[in-house]
């Protein structure tokens, strides 16, 4: 994937030095931040949508996939994927069906309650899915951009910031991320 040509200077430290003209200057680092991270979303996005265009799954795709292969029977109830994924229900059941009708999953009854309906990977699936792992990990994943001692610096903030928003709960014990 070629990149795109940069930008003369960076937009974000615009918008900032521009809220702070403007009088915002007290919230001027919380919008720079909220915005580089969208904007670093949009790129990581873009790479991973790139690495899996040949498989033809989306990210959502993926990651179901990919929650169902590390399951130890290869299914899982709808419900559980949902939580897992921190998804509503209604996002999974969309790609539940499109999986579906790739052939990459089935609906099974769930064997000890009539009410819940298992999404399980089917060899198509788990084919899909480790061929969609390899070019996300050629890709995307061996080469974030950072050297390893700042990108292990942005996984433990970013651990901070979702632990800190209510993403997770640790018990009080520190996460791999926090160096500790």
């Amino acid at each position: 994937m070629s990149r795109p040509r940069p930008l003369p200077l960076d937009p974000i430290e615009e918008a900032h030095r521009q809220w702070t003209e403007h009088g915002w200057g007290e919230v001027a680092d919380g919008m720079a931040a909220v915005t580089s991270l969208v904007r670093a979303q949009q790129i990581v996005m873009a790479r991973v949508d790139e690495a899996l265009k040949p498989s033809g799954l989306t990210f959502s795709r993926y990651e179901l996939l990919m929650l169902l292969s590390f399951s130890k029977t290869g299914a899982l109830p709808m419900a559980m994927a949902s939580a897992r994924l921190q998804v509503h229900p209604t996002s999974v059941t969309n790609t539940v069906d499109r999986l579906e009708a790739a052939e990459l999953v089935k609906r099974v009854p769930h064997p000890s309650d009539r009410r819940a309906t298992l999404i399980e990977i089917t060899d198509a699936g788990r084919e899909s899915v480790a061929a969609a792992t390899i070019q996300l990990n050629r890709q995307v994943f061996a080469d974030t951009g950072l050297a390893p001692e700042r990108l292990h610096l942005l996984l433990q903030l970013l651990a901070e910031f979702r632990q800190t928003a209510g993403d997770f709960d640790s018990g009080g014990s520190p996460t791999r991320w926090s160096g500790q």
